[in-house]
C-alpha cells in the first residue's frame, strides 16, 4: 500500500481510526458530550489538546429500530462512507480540532439516501469544529484509587 504524496489528502479510514476498547466506549457514553442533527446524533470526548489527528471513530445504528442486520450494516457502510469522505474536515482544520474519540449514532427510523447522510454529517462536522474545546489536562481514562 503506497503512502499519499505530501499534501494529498488520504480517504482512508483504517482500523487504527476504528473504536473498539470497550472501556473507552463505557467512558465517550458516560461523559462525553452529544448533539443531533437528524437522523445522526454525534457524541464525542474532547482531545487533550488540540491536534491534527484523527480521532478515533464508533459507528452504531440501532437494533431495535432496524431489525434485520441487512438494513442495519447498509447504514453502517453509509456513515462510514461519509465519514471517510468528509473527516479531512477535522483532520485539515486550521489550528486542529479537539475530538479525541467520536460516535456516529444513526438515530432515524427510515433509511435516508447517502446525500442526506453526508450533508448532515459534514453540518455536524463543522459543528464539531466550533464546539469541541479541549479537555483539562486529565488522562482520557483516570486510574483507580
Amino acid at each position: 500500500m503506497s503512502t499519499p504524496a505530501p499534501g494529498a489528502r488520504s480517504y482512508s479510514f483504517p482500523k487504527e481510526e476504528h473504536l473498539c476498547r470497550k472501556k473507552l466506549i463505557e467512558e465517550l457514553f458516560g461523559r462525553g458530550s452529544s448533539f443531533g442533527l437528524y437522523p445522526l446524533r454525534l457524541v464525542w470526548l474532547p482531545a487533550l489538546a488540540p491536534t491534527q489527528a484523527p480521532p478515533q471513530v464508533l459507528v452504531s445504528v440501532s437494533k431495535r429500530t432496524f431489525k434485520r442486520a441487512v438494513d442495519r450494516n447498509y447504514l453502517k457502510r453509509l456513515l462510514r462512507e461519509a465519514y471517510r469522505l468528509n473527516k479531512y474536515r477535522l483532520v485539515e482544520a486550521p489550528n486542529g480540532h479537539s475530538v479525541g474519540v467520536l460516535a456516529l449514532i444513526y438515530s432515524g427510523k427510515e433509511k435516508k439516501p447517502f446525500a442526506l447522510v453526508e450533508k448532515k454529517l459534514i453540518s455536524g462536522l463543522e459543528r464539531l469544529l466550533q464546539e469541541a474545546v479541549p479537555a483539562p489536562a486529565t488522562p482520557l481514562s483516570s486510574p483507580r484509587p
